[in-house]
C-alpha cells in the first residue's frame, strides 16, 4: 500500500465527517428517531470512515499514534 493511498484514504475520511457534521447541524436526537433520509445518511458518512480508516496501512497508523 502506498503513501498516496493512506492521503486518499484520508481525505475521504475527512470529506465524509465533515459531511456528517454538516448533515447533522440544526437537528436534534429525536430527529433521528424521526428523520430516516437523516438517519440514513449519517450511517453512509460513518460507514465509509470506517470502511477507509480499516485499510489505513499500519506505516501510516505508527506514525500517528493519537488517532484512535
Amino acid at each position: 500500500m502506498s503513501k498516496k493511498d493512506d492521503q486518499v484514504r484520508i481525505h475521504h475520511m475527512c470529506d465524509a465527517a465533515k459531511e456528517a457534521v454538516q448533515f447533522a447541524e440544526g437537528h436534534t436526537r429525536e430527529d433521528l428517531n424521526t428523520d430516516r433520509g437523516l438517519v440514513l445518511i449519517l450511517v453512509k458518512d460513518i460507514e465509509i470512515v470506517g470502511e477507509a480508516a480499516a485499510h489505513v496501512s499500519p506505516e501510516t497508523i505508527e506514525k500517528c499514534p493519537e488517532i484512535p
